[in-house]
């Protein structure tokens, strides 16, 4: 898509496809600011259900005990983290979780704020929404990470949506939609494949449109960034463009390499060298990490670890070595205790 428009065009354009995108929100009954109750948009699956969270005391009590009744491994024989995260670093994360961590807190922080359901695709999608005060601002769309939650983007809402209570001007508001990935959160479960990055951008401008905006502006990191480029690369007449703090720069030739596990290609200068070296590290344990299943449902049972990939066709690189799917075979076991290198 274009990205070379200037910020004087971005900040007309804005303005003047904005003044319906409001009018627009206020007949879909989107919740203002102050989190004023939102009517449903339409009738059946289309509809726009006001969301609030209330976990079970019991769920919490039961979160605990478990925390608190984990096997622990022996300590690693060396002082430094080449063996894993350190045993006494894990114990003390698990205290935190069980003893001083105010799941409350966060709830009251989260129930504060505007949040609804809707379903897109046969898959209900929690979501955030905030308006600006702001007449003009900007709809806005941010997806989190993995793993992650829309709790990462609590700490941004308010410098976005009100600036001028940061020192930015007025013209630098954002109307926010936050999303919960498929699978995350509070949003529905699949429970058939195909909810990968492209699906979900589908949904989501499904999302911006149902919410009235008819014009918007998308932004993502970790995995939400790949969500973020694919909307991007779908080219929706909507989207006015997007922001990545992931981006994805690697070359066409250094990419065919990394994925057939090839050597670095000649040619390359040191940095670039060690560049090409860690990107293969990261890509052989990409590999074999168990993904989420809302990316690529897998298989996870006793004795076996499946990890899965989407197939890519036509394959990059010659030969028979197939390196979608793996499978690594692990000693049958219904214990809890955690096995550590010591290698």
């Amino acid at each position: 898509m274009n990205t070379t428009k200037t910020p004087a065009v971005i900040d007309h354009n804005r303005r003047r496809l904005l003044g319906t995108a409001a009018t627009g929100i206020a007949v879909v009954g989107t919740a203002s600011l102050l989190g004023a109750p939102m009517p449903q948009a339409a009738e059946g699956n289309e509809a726009i259900r006001a969301f609030h969270i209330n976990v079970p005391e019991e769920a919490l009590a039961d979160l605990r005990r478990r925390i608190a009744a984990t096997r622990w491994p022996d300590r690693e024989t060396v002082t430094d983290d080449s063996q894993g995260v350190p045993l006494a670093a894990m114990q003390e994360l698990a205290r935190y979780w069980a003893t001083d961590y105010d799941w409350r807190k966060v709830e009251a922080r989260l129930n504060a704020l505007p949040q609804f359901l809707t379903e897109i695709d046969g898959l209900d999608i929690h979501f955030i929404l905030i308006r600006s005060r702001h007449e003009n601002a900007l709809p806005l769309i941010i997806t989190h990470g993995w793993p992650g939650s829309v709790i990462e983007q609590l700490k941004i809402i308010d410098l976005l949506t009100q600036p001028t209570a940061h020192g930015a001007s007025a013209s630098d508001a954002f109307h926010l939609v936050v999303p919960s990935l498929p699978g995350y959160g509070f949003s529905g479960k699949p429970t058939t494949t195909g909810w990968d990055p492209e699906r979900t951008a589908r949904a989501w401008v499904v999302l911006m449109k149902r919410l009235g905006y008819t014009q918007f502006v998308s932004q993502g990191g970790d995995l939400g960034a790949g969500v973020c480029t694919v909307m991007a690369k779908q080219a929706h007449p909507e989207l006015l463009g997007i922001h990545t703090n992931f981006p994805g720069t690697v070359p066409p030739d250094i990419a065919k390499a990394l994925q057939c596990g090839d050597p670095a290609p000649s040619g390359l200068a040191a940095d670039e060298r060690r560049a090409y070296e860690q990107l293969s590290v990261r890509k052989r344990y990409t590999d074999w990490r168990i993904r989420p299943s809302v990316w690529q449902p897998g298989s996870l049972t006793t004795g076996t670890v499946m990890a899965s990939r989407r197939r890519r066709s036509p394959r990059p690189c010659s030969g028979t070595r197939s390196m979608d799917t793996r499978q690594a075979t692990l000693p049958a076991t219904t214990s809890s205790t955690t096995s550590r290198s010591t290698g």
